[in-house]
């Protein structure tokens, strides 16, 4: 039997892109300097060209000019443009699965319920267009009506993040289009292919509805270009997801022109396991947590805080689902672990492990490279390292697959050690103790924007608000009222009497 090469495999890749670019109607920009490079080898599946800083300029002019007609259309009338985008979504959805699945490297599983989350959260902005609800108030002076009324905000630029090259977008965009607002999109330079077919599904959709096609808009390339979405006063929120490091630099610069800013970064995200959790489960949602995408999501379950009476079984259970988790092409089915993104990642991936050891861990599995596919593929088993105090190294998020386990005695000690970490995005319980989960649950319990129990950290639902504390950003996306971030609110005093009463009982005369 012939053995495929990396060369040939890479070849396959590069047909199969074309094929479901194809399907979606998608036409690439002529070859530039942006190499496409597939995570499943590390080969090139096609090069673009990036956006100019002209036309960066461009783009967000059209969709400042877009958003003055545009937000004068009824809220009902501009879901139509998100109904007929889940349409497509749904239509294609194999399709733009395989595009995730060739630039970032997720399984095929994982990557079709990304493309899910983006037909949930259409779903939830078509609902959404119809409760853009305002308050009334009682006035305190007689013959008025006092009210506050919620308006479309402006251009929206949206940063997003190679792990989830779809859904982020999708829950920024659904939810800015129906409250009127314009989109400028800035994609990872890492999965521009998965922006093209969206961005061409969108407007496509407009146009299908009768809509202004140029309610979004793409820009694709590196750091520069997105700082150009950062600075222009014309941009009046900027959503970004992405590193704290990214943040400190969005933040600030937003923030100096008296723009908005709506940031997502870091997690590092944790689990306390009592001694009356149910060990079985509390092992399977620790390891899809944990192993995941490879380890590349911000909800990734990074520590792993156990009662000392019953670390020795519930490790015994995870160790063994780890080493019979399989590694390889996510083209595959079976395979539960794709590659990593490039050798940053891996580097960093073996570094952070190497200084776990040097402080004293315990490698009790994985961390291991499979070199499946040649040089430029980093395919790594998901590592556990047990660590007998929380270190340095454990308290910096490595996106990669590393579970730090650390034991304690004291639910408050435990508690303390969860939220002694700089980042507060996810976190979960495992107890059968109604008593503990409240406690976590608590204002003193996690610090984090999410809590969960008896379930792992990872696999938001697109009904609740998903963001976190501290350097995670404060940022709040998706469901529940995050909606209010991209609109401005106005309060309205309407006087229906003949008299003209001063709040305060003040008297002017």
């Amino acid at each position: 039997m012939t053995q495929v090469t990396t060369e040939d495999l890479t070849r396959e890749l590069r047909v199969h892109a074309e094929e479901v670019l194809r399907a979606m109607d998608v036409r690439l920009p002529a070859a530039g300097g942006l190499s496409v490079r597939s995570p499943i080898t590390g080969g090139e599946l096609v090069s673009l060209q990036t956006t100019s800083v002209a036309e960066v300029d461009a783009a967000i002019g059209r969709a400042a000019t877009a958003f003055e007609s545009w937000r004068t259309v009824p809220a009902p009338a501009r879901a139509a443009v998100v109904r007929r985008l889940a349409e497509l979504l749904t239509l294609h959805k194999d399709d733009l699965g395989d595009l995730v699945t060739l630039e970032a490297g997720k399984i095929g599983a994982e990557a079709r319920g990304e493309v899910q989350e983006m037909i949930d959260i259409c779903e939830f902005a078509i609902g959404l267009s119809r409760q853009l609800y305002g308050r009334t108030m009682p006035s305190e002076r007689p013959g008025h009506r006092l009210m506050e009324t919620w308006h479309p905000l402006g251009v929206v630029g949206v940063i997003s993040a190679f792990n989830f090259p779809v859904a982020v977008w999708a829950w920024n965009t659904a939810v800015a289009l129906v409250c009127g607002d314009t989109v400028v999109w800035k994609p990872s330079d890492a999965t521009p292919l998965t922006a093209l077919a969206c961005h061409r599904l969108l407007r496509r959709a407009a146009l299908d509805v009768g809509a202004d096609p140029e309610v979004h808009q793409l820009i694709q390339g590196a750091a520069e270009i997105g700082e150009r979405l950062v600075d222009d006063e014309r941009v009046a929120l900027v959503s970004a997801t992405g590193s704290v490091r990214m943040g400190r630099q969005v933040g600030p610069r937003v923030a100096a022109r008296f723009g908005r800013s709506l940031l997502e970064l870091g997690g590092n995200n944790a689990a306390i396991v009592t001694p009356s959790a149910d060990l079985d489960l509390a092992a399977r949602g620790i390891v899809f947590a944990a192993a995941g995408t490879a380890g590349q999501r911000c909800t990734t379950l990074r520590r792993l805080i156990v009662h000392a009476d019953v670390v020795g079984p519930l490790l015994d259970r995870v160790a063994a689902a780890y080493r019979q988790l399989r590694v390889g092409n996510p083209l595959e089915d079976g395979v539960l672990v794709g590659p990593l993104i490039n050798e940053r990642s891996y580097l960093a991936m073996r570094s952070a492990i190497d200084r776990a050891l040097a402080d004293e861990g315990e490698l009790v599995c994985g961390g291991e490279r499979v070199a499946e596919f040649g040089d430029d593929a980093y395919y790594v088993r998901p590592a556990v390292v047990r660590m007998p105090v929380q270190t340095e190294v454990v308290r910096e998020e490595t996106f990669a697959p590393i579970l730090y386990v650390l034991t304690y005695h004291d639910l408050d000690a435990a508690i303390a050690v969860h939220n002694a970490v700089p980042q507060g995005l996810s976190s979960s319980i495992f107890t059968q103790n109604q008593r503990e989960a409240e406690r976590f649950l608590a204002a003193d319990g996690s610090d984090c924007g999410i809590a969960n129990v008896n379930i792992g950290t990872s696999g938001a639902e697109i009904g609740g608000a998903f963001g976190g504390e501290k350097q995670t950003g404060g940022g709040r996306e998706s469901g529940s009222d995050s909606w209010k971030a991209y609109m401005r609110r106005a309060t309205n005093t309407v006087n229906y009497s003949t008299e003209l009463p001063l709040a305060q009982g003040i008297r002017f005369e």
